[in-house]
This record gives C-alpha cells, sequence and structure tokens, in this order.
C-alpha cells in the first residue's frame, strides 16, 4: 500500500513517514521519509503514537496503536478504508482483547480476511477523503 500511500499524499503535497525497525528499503520519493526504530516489542508503534496529533494521519491496522493515536488527536485508517475515532474506537478495542483472550484460551480460532480489491478501493478514498479534510483544515 505504500505506492497508494505516495500517489494519494502526493496531489496534496503531504508528507509521508514510514516507521519500520528494517526490512524495508527506503522510498525514493521526496515527500517519504523512512524511520528506522531499534528492534523490540512496540518500538514502532511508540514512535508514532508520541508523534501523533491533531491533523495527522495514520493508517495501522494494529488497534492499540490506533486507540492511542486516536486519543492523540490524529485521524486512524485501517487497511481497509475503515476509520477509527472516539466514536468507534473504545468498542473496536474492547472487541480486539476479547478475540485475543478468546484465542489464547484456544476457545476460537482466527483467520485472517483477505485483502480485495474492494479494500483498496475503499482505502484510496478514504484516504483522498482525510487528506482533502486536513487540507483544508490547514487554509
Amino acid at each position: 500500500m505504500k505506492d497508494e500511500v505516495v500517489r494519494v499524499a502526493e496531489r496534496y503535497d503531504e508528507k509521508v513517514f514510514i516507521v519500520s525497525n528494517g526490512g524495508l528499503r527506503p522510498h525514493r520519493h521526496p515527500l517519504v521519509e523512512s524511520i528506522y526504530v531499534a528492534e523490540g516489542p512496540d518500538v514502532a508503534d511508540d514512535w508514532i503514537a508520541e508523534r501523533a496529533a491533531d491533523g495527522d494521519i495514520v493508517i495501522t491496522a494494529d488497534i492499540p496503536l490506533a486507540h492511542r493515536c486516536v486519543t492523540a488527536g490524529a485521524s486512524v485508517l485501517k487497511p481497509n478504508g475503515s476509520q477509527l475515532d472516539t466514536t468507534n474506537i473504545g468498542s473496536i478495542l474492547a472487541t480486539r482483547n476479547l478475540m485475543a483472550d478468546l484465542r489464547d484460551t484456544g476457545a476460537i480460532t482466527s483467520r485472517v480476511a483477505e485483502f480485495t480489491q474492494r479494500d483498496r478501493s475503499n482505502f484510496l478514498q478514504a484516504l483522498d477523503r482525510a487528506l482533502r479534510s486536513t487540507s483544508n483544515q490547514k487554509r
């Protein structure tokens, strides 16, 4: 999804940060800054959450990270285009925690839903809306 994000961000001349603990090649686009953090649990999440603020758009499927970013005032999009905000993040986090507990006890097994072309289209539309909204707020 990185190339799609860059293409949409380019329309609005917005900077993109890609945060990882390695394993990703730097993106060559001048609007993209690759951030490499130390290895370890949640180090990349901590970097993102500590800097997320009002007017930022964070893209993640990680619900605890999304909760931290929403709490900090950032807009959060999942890769399927779903928006996470103050109206839904509490219940989504509670459901995620419940499902994790059920998986840990063996009560259920989970499967990851297939990422579809429709998900990609929904994401691109949601990102465009979010960037348009952010651009309008800056004016």
